[in-house]
């Protein structure tokens, strides 16, 4: 299949223009004969079901949460990227494009980034009316502060709850429209699968999890909004409910699904403590607008940090990154503290985590003014590890964080399967081999609130004529019946190891062999060990539980047994790209002083896999080239 993007004609910053300007609409009275499904409640998904309801569009809303307000959205903390340069420190749409095409490597498309950059405006005017209370200045103006990667101060904030007050706006515009009644709002229900007749999106399958009840819903439209897939590594800092079910059960049904193998390693969250836990606990990266990283010079040391005098501290990102200091990207960032962690310098119980340290910005700036900024943080860090960090350096290490890669998207936002779109972390579509940091809920909202509403329609305005789609169509009940089967077989298995016990082990391979490293020898290795893993979990999997009623332990299987598919395509996708670039780093190709070593004569492409049909058989590679006409690839520099 030949991948079109559906790139607009033009110059850059007229792309987008050029494209609402033609795009096709659908007459209001023509709106309530239409039918879209939106699964995922999250800022991209409850953005999009809200202005689309708004429009007058017939829209059901699913999420497996009990209610939308307990979307993922909600632990993003540190801020949102916008260029409205406040701080006059010569921010522009323009700039901010470069930063996330140098970002990400330059493995992304540029008329994404530039469209992403461009809506970036109206975000933070639509979130002030919405009343998110944004952090101000004594005179009342809107506050900015940096993250990593770029040289401005263009990431708007509210403390350490901007994810949270942004899905609260976004709640409140969502059941504005439950309660007008343009959108049907279904919690406790799982998408188990899309459904496709001729070819085209038609529907979904799903299962309401208090009562296990298996139902079917139709539409001429449906959009996957259910995020990333970064828990596959087991401990990581996303919740134990995020999954990436929804977007590979659509990818066997012919989405591709692009880039995998990018999967972002945060640098600031908690260590891990103990085999005993599910999670870890993310910090928000705007500390390091303040905090400074640091380890003991000398390795195996003991004493307390405090104990420690300042010429006897390693500032590695400072002293290796002079220009960027402490807000290098996260990529480097992470590898900086595993290569640090791997030598020895590692610190706390494990030898586990470096340290960030407010000593310098407290004596300088005052505790009263870095609690005003952070002070939320610092009770969650305290309440966590009994450490008061006004007084002691927080101790921080790299956990799995983000997905890059996700469904490939063309520049609608649809995916391979004709009236399947896919937004957010669920897609691929605006930060190539490596994320800034807040452009995760920039990207969610603006897909959500400014460009889907226009894409949507685009596709809708022919669908007119089809008529409503009817769930009686053989094609439900095909589905259906796939789907009870995979829970009955789940059910059956009835052997001796947790479903947890699957996942942990499934974490522990793709950390150590597709995680912030990776070899050929490695990654070779782990492909195998995956498939007798999953070979494994089907004959000795233990589901406790029936299917008629409430059972978490299921829910967790039929998402485990998905990750133990994702984990290879994972795996193919970094042993097939012979470079390193953001968050791939191959240890085979990388420079003489061990940074990335980008090979944009053979690899400037979005690698976006085909299902093969069966698992006996290897994924099917396909190429979307990369063509930079604005920007060139340059060597990615933070020194």
């Amino acid at each position: 299949m030949k991948l079109d993007a559906k790139i607009p004609q033009g110059p850059l910053e007229e792309k987008w223009f050029n494209y609402k300007k033609t795009a096709r609409l659908v007459n209001p009275a023509n709106r309530k004969k239409l039918d879209v499904i939106v699964v995922g409640t999250g800022l991209a998904g409850s953005s999009l079901a809200a202005s689309l309801g708004e429009m007058g569009y017939n829209v059901k809303a699913f999420c497996f949460q009990d209610t939308p307000r307990r979307a993922h959205s909600v632990a993003a903390q540190g801020g949102v990227n916008a260029a409205k340069n406040y701080k006059n420190d010569g921010d522009s749409v323009y700039r901010m494009f470069v930063d996330t095409l140098k970002g990400g490597d330059f493995r992304a498309r540029e008329a994404n980034v530039y469209r992403l950059a461009e809506c970036s405006l109206n975000l933070i005017d639509q979130a002030v009316a919405q009343g998110v209370p944004f952090g101000r200045e004594y005179g009342g103006y809107l506050n900015n502060r940096s993250f990593g990667g770029v040289q401005v101060s263009r990431t708007f904030y509210a403390r350490g709850q901007t994810g949270q007050q942004l899905l609260l706006g976004t709640y409140q515009a969502l059941m504005r429209q439950v309660d007008k009644k343009t959108v049907q709002l279904f919690s406790s229900h799982e998408m188990l699968d899309i459904v496709t007749i001729d070819g085209k999106a038609r529907g979904v399958v799903v299962r309401n999890l208090e009562t296990g009840e298996i139902e079917k819903h139709s539409a001429h439209a449906v959009v996957l909004a259910t995020g990333g897939f970064g828990k596959i590594y087991y401990l990581s800092t996303l919740a134990m409910g995020c999954n990436g079910s929804a977007i590979w059960r659509a990818h066997k049904k012919g989405a591709y699904f692009a880039s995998p193998s990018w999967t972002q390693i945060h640098p600031t969250s908690l260590p891990q403590s103990g085999d005993y836990q599910s999670k870890l606990t993310l910090m928000s990266e705007s500390l390091r607008n303040d905090g400074r990283i640091w380890v003991p010079k000398k390795a195996d040391d003991t004493r307390e940090a405090n104990d420690i005098p300042e010429e006897e501290r390693d500032y590695y990102l400072e002293r290796r990154y002079p220009a960027f200091g402490n807000l290098a990207p996260r990529d480097i960032s992470s590898r900086a503290a595993k290569e640090r962690i791997d030598a020895g310098h590692g610190v706390g119980p494990l030898k586990n985590a470096v340290y960030l340290d407010f000593s310098k910005a407290i004596k300088e700036q005052g505790q009263p003014k870095i609690a005003e900024k952070y002070g939320n943080l610092f009770r969650m860090y305290e309440k966590i590890t009994g450490i008061n960090a006004y007084k002691e350096p927080m101790k921080i290490s790299p956990a799995a964080h983000f997905s890059m890669g996700g469904l490939w998207v063309d520049y609608e936002l649809m995916t391979t399967i004709p009236g399947l779109f896919a937004l957010g972390e669920a897609n691929f579509a605006d930060h190539g081999a490596n994320r800034l940091g807040a452009n995760s809920l920039l990207q969610a909202s603006v897909d959500g609130y400014f460009i889907a509403p226009y894409t949507i329609a685009n596709y809708l305005a022919d669908q007119i004529r089809v008529g409503k789609i009817s769930t009686d169509h053989p094609e439900f009940d095909k589905v259906i019946k796939e789907n009870q089967e995979k829970i009955d077989q789940l059910l059956n298995i009835k052997g001796d190891k947790s479903v947890d016990y699957y996942h942990k082990k499934l974490g522990k391979l793709l950390y150590d062999y597709c995680g912030l490293a990776r070899t050929a020898e490695g990654l070779t290795f782990a492909i195998e060990e995956i498939k007798k893993l999953r070979d494994e979990f089907y004959k000795n999997v233990y589901v406790p539980g029936e299917n008629d009623t409430m059972n978490a332990e299921l829910e967790k299987a039929g998402r485990v047994a998905d990750y133990l598919e994702i984990g290879v395509l994972m795996c193919y996708d970094a042993l097939t790209r012979n470079e390193s670039c953001g968050a791939h780093f191959r240890e085979e190709f990388q420079t003489e002083e061990g940074e990335a070593e980008r090979n944009d004569n053979e690899f400037q492409y979005i690698s976006a896999w085909e299902w093969p049909g069966s698992l006996d058989k290897e994924p099917i590679l396909n190429k979307e080239e990369l063509k930079f006409e604005f920007v060139q690839p340059t060597i990615r520099s933070y020194k």
